[in-house]
């Protein structure tokens, strides 16, 4: 197995809106690629076979490394060659292309994501090796909502103001240890969702020091409909390494106010990275979405104005766990409740879809 760490690169876009893009640490191995970003270092792992268009570029003493993934079309630089012949057969390796010189490219096309999971901090486990993580991967892109899910009327769309609460694509997750900076919109955000939880930070799951990480993480395309005074959906489903790990996070969900907290502070995420300015967003409640199938599900939803709109707007977010999975819906929509009943559809299905997964842990 080869493995790859090379240190001293910058990288744009950066992989979170208004998150790091120097120092960053590149590290490889047979299974995929890992970014370390930021002083306090952030960590996004990403499946070989989620990259695509991987080009080396060597330019004086200068070397360019770019690759797509989901959508994103990224770019690493570093300003020596230390590790030049390392990375060249990195790339050439996973089908890649080596060049010396080549004529500036258009400005490439940028999606803005958010990593909903906590990660900000140091790197405290590098892949999660093992001959189930293919099977593993396909298990959290199973459990994705589809087009087919929804009613005849919707369709996929490229962006989406859901892009800041979920990543992008398929991902290898890694776990981190240290606390977000202070006066960040991360650390403001989950200081804002453990008082309203009546959790410490030490014991917090879902933004604290407790939680563990999911293996694989999968988002799915956002939809949108002109139904409900207009709809966004979205969803990212994770595939966590053991049940007892999600039955922990389950215990910490099941609190009376955890949709409502989970929901205010999804939506304070939202408006912070929307307009730069940190913001906190208050009087979401707590919903019990109503389904057939049994199963653990919590959910929120909470009134806010976009700066962009005079419109008010509702964002629903609910979340789906059981076995080895977690999955967390948001919907962003112009009516409510009469968008009620699609959205308990939507998490029926999903519950649906992971009883039935015969997907099993490493």
């Amino acid at each position: 197995m080869s493995v790859l760490r090379s240190e001293g690169w910058s990288v744009r876009p950066s992989f979170v809106a208004h998150g790091p893009t120097s120092p960053v640490t590149l590290l490889a191995d047979d299974e995929g690629m890992t970014q370390l970003a930021g002083v306090y270092p952030v960590a996004w792992q990403t499946p070989w076979e989620e990259i695509s268009q991987l080009e080396l570029v060597r330019r004086g003493r200068t070397m360019r490394l770019s690759a797509t993934i989901a959508t994103t079309r990224y770019q690493w630089r570093r300003h020596d060659l230390d590790d030049f012949e390392e990375v060249r057969t990195l790339v050439l390796a996973h089908g890649g292309r080596v060049g010396r010189r080549r004529r500036r490219a258009g400005v490439a096309a940028v999606a803005t994501v958010v990593l909903l999971a906590s990660v900000a901090g140091g790197v405290a486990a590098f892949f999660t090796r093992g001959s189930g993580g293919v099977n593993e991967l396909r298990a959290a892109q199973h459990a994705d909502l589809r087009l087919a899910d929804l009613p005849t009327g919707w369709s996929i769309v490229p962006t989406s103001i859901l892009g800041f609460l979920f990543p992008a694509g398929s991902q290898r997750v890694a776990t981190s240890t240290t606390a977000p900076p202070a006066h960040s919109v991360w650390a403001t955000v989950t200081e804002q969702f453990q008082r309203c939880l009546g959790v410490s930070a030490a014991s917090d799951r879902v933004y604290g020091a407790a939680g563990q990480m999911p293996n694989y993480q999968a988002t799915s395309p956002f939809f949108s409909s002109s139904a409900y005074g207009g709809a966004q959906v979205g969803m990212t489903a994770q595939y966590y390494a053991t049940t007892t790990m999600v039955r922990r996070d389950v215990a910490e969900m099941s609190r009376p106010r955890f949709g409502a907290c989970f929901a205010a502070s999804q939506a304070s995420l939202v408006l912070s990275e929307l307009t730069g300015v940190t913001t906190r967003v208050s009087g979401a409640q707590s919903w019990q979405p109503t389904t057939l199938v049994h199963g653990w599900d919590r959910g929120g939803v909470v009134s806010l104005v976009l700066p962009t709109l005079a419109t008010r707007l509702h964002l629903v977010v609910v979340v789906v766990a059981g076995g080895h999975y977690e999955l967390t819906l948001a919907a962003m929509v112009g009516q409510w409740p009469q968008s009620q009943s699609l959205i308990e559809s939507l998490v029926n299905t999903l519950k649906a879809r992971i009883v039935s997964s015969s997907a099993t842990a490493v």
